[in-house]
C-alpha cells in the first residue's frame, strides 16, 4: 500500500501559522509565563528564558520574510532661491543670534548681557530689506525660533524663502509656514493664465482662494471684483466676509456699487464690514448719508455768550440707519442714544464738521464747549473716525499739545486712543511729540506711545526718554519700574546714542530715599543698553557693508 504524502502547507497558510506563533508569543509575555507558557515550553522554570529565546528566534524569521516594499517617489528638489547670499559676518552673527538661550533662573536680573533673541526681528528686517537669503543650514533653527515666536514669522518666512516651505511640508512642526504662506504655500496663477484663474477661485481650497483674490486685487482691483461678483450668491457667510475684507486694499470709489449691494447682506458682520468700507469713501453715498444724519444731531448754539456745541441724540435707530451699519443693541453699560450718535459721527466725513460747523477748523472745533456732558462721546467718536479716515490735520486736534495738562490733549480719552492717533501723523512728528509728551510728563504713562514710533528712535525721542531715565535715576525711583522702557531703549534707540550714554554705566552715589541697591541696578541696565547698542551697530555694519 502506498501512502500519500502530505500535501506542502501553502504560503499563505505559512504566513497564518507564522502570525499566530508570534501572537502567542506577544500573549505570554504580556501576562507573564507563570499564567501563560509559552508554546513549546514545559518546564515553568525555564519559560522566561525559552520566551526571550523564541521570540528571537521569530523576529529574525520574520524580518527575514519581509518583501521589499515600492520605493517612495523620489523628494522633488527645492527651488532655487537666487537672493544674494550673506557676508560671512553676518551668516556668523545670525548663528549667534539664534542660539542664544537667556537663562530662566537669573533672580530676575538680566545682568550686562544683552538679550540677543531679542535682536532678531531687527536683524532680520534689515537683512530683508538688503535682499538677502538665508544660509541652507541656518533654515532648521530659524523655522524653530518662528515655532516659538509668532512675532518674527512673517520676518522669518521672507528671509527664508522658498526653502522654508519645502522644509515644512517634511516636518510636521514646521506646518505653520504652510499655514502662513498665501494659499498655504501653493503656487497661484499669473495675470497670464486667466483660466487657471478662473478654475483656482471656482474649485480651489479656502486659503488659495483667499491668496489668489488678495493676489489678483493688489495688481487688478477690477478682476479682483469681477471674481468675487461672479460667486458671491453662493459663497459662505464667513467665506464672504473674509473675502470682503480684501477689497480694503486699493479701496476706491469703483468699489462702491458692490459694496452697497453688501449693505443687503443676510449677515450682520458682512453687513458691517460694508458699511465700515464704505465710511472710509469720503464721497460715497453712504458717507453722505452719515453726514447728513451726524449733521442733524450737532450744531453750534449761539444763544449763550460762548459758542457751544449742542447735541440732540437719535431718538431711534431706524431700518435705513441698521442698513448702513449702524448696531441697534447697545452694549451693557451704554445708552442707547450716545451708542448711536458715536457710530453716526465715527461713519461720517470729517469735512463735514466744518461746513455744518461755521466753517471752523479741527482745532476750533474740538476747543469749543459741548453742553450737556456730550463731549467724552462727541470726541471719542471723532477720535475713532480720524483713525478710520486716517486724518492728520483732525488727529493734530484732538491729540493736543503734548504739554498739556491732562496730559492727553481735548480728544483723547485714554493712551490708547493716544497712540492710534500718533499712527495717523508721518514719523518725525510722530517722534517730536512723544519727545515732548515725556518731556513733560515723564515716562510712566509713555510705554504705549513709544510703541508706535519708527525704529529707530529719531534724536529728540531718543535724548528725551535717555533724560527721563536719567531722572528717575538720580530720584532714587524703584528701578524695576522702568525695566519695560529700558527694554524698549535696547531695541529702538539710535546706536550712536552710546556715546552719551557711557556716564551713566557708573554706579551713583545712593540717596537716603532711594530702593536698597537700586543705584547698582541702574548701573547695570545702562551698560547692558551700551553694550546692546553697540552691538545692533555691529550688525548694522555686517548686513549693509558692500
Amino acid at each position: 500500500m502506498t501512502s500519500t504524502p502530505a500535501p506542502s502547507p501553502t504560503p499563505a497558510a505559512t504566513k497564518a501559522s507564522a502570525g499566530s506563533h508570534w501572537e502567542e508569543l506577544v500573549t505570554a509575555a504580556l501576562l507573564g509565563t507563570t499564567r501563560r507558557t509559552p508554546p513549546g515550553v514545559t518546564s515553568r522554570r525555564d519559560a522566561p528564558t525559552a520566551l526571550l529565546d523564541a521570540a528571537a528566534v521569530e523576529t529574525v524569521r520574520r524580518r527575514a520574510g519581509m518583501r521589499p516594499g515600492r520605493a517612495a517617489a523620489r523628494i522633488e528638489p527645492a527651488a532655487v532661491d537666487s537672493r544674494p547670499a550673506l557676508p560671512p559676518a553676518a551668516a556668523r552673527r545670525l548663528t549667534m543670534l539664534l542660539a542664544d538661550r537667556p537663562g530662566a533662573g537669573s533672580g530676575g536680573r538680566r545682568g550686562t548681557a544683552p538679550d540677543l533673541m531679542e535682536l532678531l526681528p531687527q536683524w532680520l528686517a534689515t537683512a530683508n530689506r538688503q535682499g538677502f537669503a538665508a544660509p541652507p543650514q541656518a533654515l532648521p533653527a530659524l523655522l524653530d525660533a518662528a515655532r516659538g515666536r509668532t512675532d518674527i514669522r512673517p520676518a522669518v518666512l521672507a528671509f527664508a524663502g522658498p526653502r522654508a516651505l519645502w522644509l515644512a511640508r517634511l516636518n510636521a512642526d514646521w506646518r505653520f509656514a504652510l499655514r502662513a504662506a498665501p494659499g498655504g504655500g501653493a503656487v497661484l496663477p499669473g495675470p497670464e493664465e486667466p483660466e487657471r484663474v478662473r478654475a483656482l477661485w471656482e474649485e480651489g481650497l479656502f486659503a488659495e482662494r483667499v491668496a489668489l483674490l488678495a493676489a489678483v486685487r493688489a495688481r487688478d482691483a477690477e478682476a479682483a471684483r469681477d471674481l468675487l461678483t461672479g460667486t458671491w450668491a453662493s459663497e459662505r457667510a464667513e467665506d464672504r466676509l473674509m473675502f470682503l475684507d480684501s477689497l480694503r486694499t486699493g479701496l476706491c470709489a469703483a468699489d462702491e456699487p458692490f459694496l452697497e449691494r453688501a449693505l443687503a447682506d443676510r449677515s450682520r458682520n458682512v453687513r458691517a464690514t460694508a458699511a465700515e468700507l464704505l465710511s472710509a469713501l469720503p464721497g460715497s453715498a453712504l458717507a453722505g448719508r452719515m453726514a447728513e444724519r451726524a449733521g442733524s444731531c450737532v450744531a453750534v448754539d449761539h444763544t449763550h455768550g460762548t459758542p457751544t456745541i449742542a447735541v440732540e441724540a437719535p431718538h431711534e435707530c431706524d431700518p435705513g440707519m441698521e442698513r448702513d451699519g449702524v448696531v441697534a443693541k447697545a452694549p451693557a453699560g451704554r445708552g442707547e442714544r450716545s451708542w448711536w450718535l458715536g457710530q453716526l459721527v465715527e461713519a461720517a466725513p470729517l469735512d463735514t464738521w466744518s461746513r455744518r460747523l461755521g466753517g471752523r477748523t479741527p482745532e476750533e472745533i474740538v476747543a469749543l464747549p459741548v453742553a450737556d456732558d456730550w463731549q467724552d462721546e462727541l470726541h471719542a467718536a471723532w477720535c475713532r473716525a480720524a483713525v478710520r479716515q486716517r486724518d492728520p490735520s483732525w488727529s493734530r486736534a484732538l491729540l493736543g499739545t503734548p504739554a498739556a495738562p491732562e496730559a492727553g490733549g481735548p480728544g483723547a480719552v485714554s493712551l490708547a486712543e493716544r497712540a492710534k492717533l500718533l499712527g495717523t501723523l508721518g514719523a518725525e512728528e510722530r517722534a517730536e511729540w512723544v519727545a515732548g509728551f515725556i518731556a513733560v510728563h515723564g515716562l510712566s504713562e509713555a510705554f504705549q506711545l513709544l510703541g508706535v514710533c519708527a525704529v529707530p528712535w529719531a534724536g529728540p525721542l531718543g535724548r528725551a526718554v535717555v533724560d527721563a531715565l536719567n531722572i528717575a535715576r538720580d530720584a532714587g525711583s524703584y528701578p524695576w519700574s522702568f525695566s519695560g522702557v529700558m527694554g524698549l531703549a535696547e531695541r529702538c534707540l539710535d546706536p550712536a546714542e552710546a556715546v552719551r550714554l557711557e556716564a551713566l554705566t557708573a554706579v551713583p552715589d545712593e540717596s537716603e530715599n532711594a530702593a536698597p541697591g537700586a543705584g547698582g541696578y541702574w548701573a547695570e541696565s545702562f551698560q547692558r543698553l551700551v553694550t546692546t547698542l553697540r552691538l545692533r551697530a555691529a550688525i548694522q555694519n555686517e548686513l549693509t557693508q558692500p
